[in-house]
């Protein structure tokens, strides 16, 4: 593991990777002769990584106040999709959890996505997002205004 690997693991921002080592097999003596001549062809390798297959998780969360903000974050940092819904707290309330999940988010180079509203689409690095929502819900409210 590199420097920038264990600095990364350190500050909480890339899980650290589990190292399985094997022990060796038991060679017979016959085998030991035309090992050292030709290496095998299914020899495998001693590091098995165990994060090959993660649960996908999404975790839906309506705040009451500030103070919840952190586990939203906690969540993003376990690289969970959040989805808030932020229609039960008081306007400056939902600026101040909006602003700390925007930082969070920023740190983790993720990202977050208006898709309704007071409502957020809030997301790791390991997730991509495609489309927008906010556009077709501008369109569909400059459509009411023009009947």
């Amino acid at each position: 593991m590199g420097v920038m690997n264990r600095f990364m693991s350190f500050m909480g921002l890339q899980e650290e990777e589990e190292v399985i080592e094997r022990e060796p097999l038991a060679v017979d003596e016959e085998d030991f002769g035309t090992m050292n001549a030709e290496p095998r062809k299914n020899q495998r390798s001693n590091v098995v990584s165990i994060h090959s297959q993660k649960n996908v998780k999404v975790v839906l969360y309506e705040p009451r106040s500030y103070d919840e903000a952190q586990e939203i974050a906690d969540h993003l940092r376990s690289h969970r999709t959040v989805v808030m819904n932020l229609q039960r707290v008081r306007n400056d309330q939902a600026f101040r959890i909006i602003d700390f999940v925007s930082g969070t988010v920023y740190a983790l180079s993720g990202s977050i996505s208006k898709i309704g509203g007071n409502i957020f689409l809030c997301t790791p690095d390991t997730v991509e997002i495609q489309g927008n929502i906010s556009e077709i819900l501008a369109e569909e409210l400059e459509h009411n205004r023009m009947r």
